[in-house]
C-alpha cells in the first residue's frame, strides 16, 4: 500500500472513531444508561379505588413492564393538593419520585389556595398526559329520575332539594356539578366528601344523597350493577362502549366537562431523563392492551410530549378560567 493510500486509510479510522464517539456520547444523553435501576414512585394526590388512582394503576403496570422496575403508586390525598405536592416537592430531582397532581391544584377557584395553581414549568417539569376522561352524572335509581331533562325539571321545582356528592371542594367533580347549576339555572344542595368516591358512592347507592358525578371507571362496577343510574356523561360525543348513554351536551349544548391526568418531574430534573419517561410513557399509552383497558373504563389514552403536556394545561386552565371566576364570586356571596 502506498504512504499516501496508508494516510487516507488512517484518517478515514480515526474520523468513524471521532464519528462513533460523538454519536455514543450524544445516545447517552438521550438514553441515560441504567435508568430506572430501582423502583419508581408516583405521587398522587387521590384515594385508592377512585377513577384516577384506577386509571394510573393501569399505566403504572405498563411502565413498570417496559423498565424492569416496579412503579409504585403512593395515595397522598388531601389539603386541596397541597399534601401531595409538597412531598413531590421535596423529592429529590432524580426521576426516581414523580408527581400525578389533582387536576384541581391546576384549576383552582381565585383566592381560595394562594400558593395555587401549579404552573408548568415553574413549579414542575411536564412529562404528558395519560388520559382524558368525561364526567358522568349518575343518579341513585331509587328516586325515578331517568333522564338529565327530568333532572333538571325537578330541580326547578324543588330548588336545594336533590343532593351531589363531591369528592373535594374545588377539584373538578365539584366545578362540573357547579357549572351544571350554572347552566341548566337550578339549585343542588353540595355535599363534600375529603376522601375519594368510595364514601360518597355509598352514600348515593344507600340513598343518603342523590347525585354523583365522576368519571366513569370510578363508577363503572355500580352502574353495571344497577346500583346507579348514569343520566348522562359530559363527552363531546356519545362514548363508543356507551352508545346509549345521552351526552349532557344534548341538553345543554357545549356543555363538556374532562378529567384529565398529568405527570411531572421536580424542576431540575435532568433533560435526559424526563424524555425517557416521557418516551416511554407514550410508548405505553399507545400500546392497544392499555389503550383498551383505559377505554374499558371511560378514560382515553391521550399520549403527549413533555412540551404537548405544558401546552395542554396551559388550554385547560384558559378554558375553565371563566367558570372559575364565576364559582368564587358564588362563594363570595354565600
Amino acid at each position: 500500500m502506498s504512504l499516501r493510500a496508508t494516510c487516507v486509510s488512517t484518517c478515514l479510522k480515526s474520523a468513524s472513531l471521532l464519528l462513533l464517539a460523538i454519536v455514543t456520547a450524544g445516545g447517552v444523553r438521550a438514553q441515560p444508561a441504567g435508568y430506572p435501576a430501582k423502583p419508581v414512585r408516583i405521587i398522587l394526590d387521590a384515594a385508592p379505588g377512585g377513577a384516577i388512582d384506577t386509571n394510573l394503576r393501569i399505566i403504572a403496570e405498563g411502565l413498570s413492564k417496559t423498565w424492569g422496575q416496579q412503579v409504585v403508586i403512593d395515595n397522598r390525598p388531601g389539603a386541596g393538593g397541597a399534601i401531595s405536592a409538597t412531598a413531590a416537592a421535596e423529592a429529590p430531582p432524580d426521576g426516581y419520585t414523580l408527581y400525578a397532581p389533582a387536576l384541581s391544584v391546576f384549576l383552582t377557584i381565585p383566592g381560595k389556595a394562594p400558593n395555587l395553581p401549579l404552573k408548568l414549568p415553574r413549579d414542575f417539569t411536564a412529562i404528558g398526559i395519560t388520559a382524558v376522561q368525561p364526567m358522568t352524572i349518575g343518579i341513585n335509581p331509587k328516586l325515578g329520575i331517568n333522564s338529565l331533562p327530568e333532572l333538571i325539571a325537578q330541580a326547578k321545582e324543588k330548588p336545594g332539594s336533590i343532593s351531589f356528592a363531591v369528592t373535594g371542594v374545588g377539584r373538578l367533580t365539584h366545578l362540573t356539578g357547579e357549572l351544571l347549576q350554572i347552566r341548566a339555572g337550578i339549585k343542588l344542595q353540595m355535599v363534600p366528601y375529603t376522601g375519594g368516591s368510595a364514601q360518597s358512592l355509598a352514600d348515593v347507592t344507600a340513598g343518603r344523597v342523590a347525585l354523583l358525578i365522576e368519571g366513569y371507571s370510578g363508577l363503572a362496577g355500580a352502574y353495571q350493577s344497577g346500583r346507579l343510574k348514569a343520566l348522562a356523561v359530559a363527552s363531546e360525543k356519545r362514548l363508543p362502549h356507551l352508545p346509549d348513554l345521552p351526552t349532557v351536551a344534548e341538553t345543554l349544548p357545549g356543555f363538556i366537562s374532562m378529567g384529565w391526568q398529568c405527570v411531572v418531574a421536580q424542576v431540575g430534573t435532568p433533560d435526559a431523563i424526563v424524555r425517557k419517561i416521557s418516551d416511554d410513557l407514550r410508548a405505553v399509552l399507545t400500546n392497544p392492551e392499555i389503550k383498551d383497558k383505559l377505554a374499558a373504563r371511560g378514560a382515553y389514552a391521550h399520549p403527549t410530549t413533555a412540551d404537548g403536556a405544558q401546552a395542554f394545561v396551559r388550554s385547560q386552565q384558559e378554558l375553565w378560567q371563566p367558570a372559575l371566576e364565576r364559582v368564587a364570586l358564588q362563594f363570595k356571596k354565600k
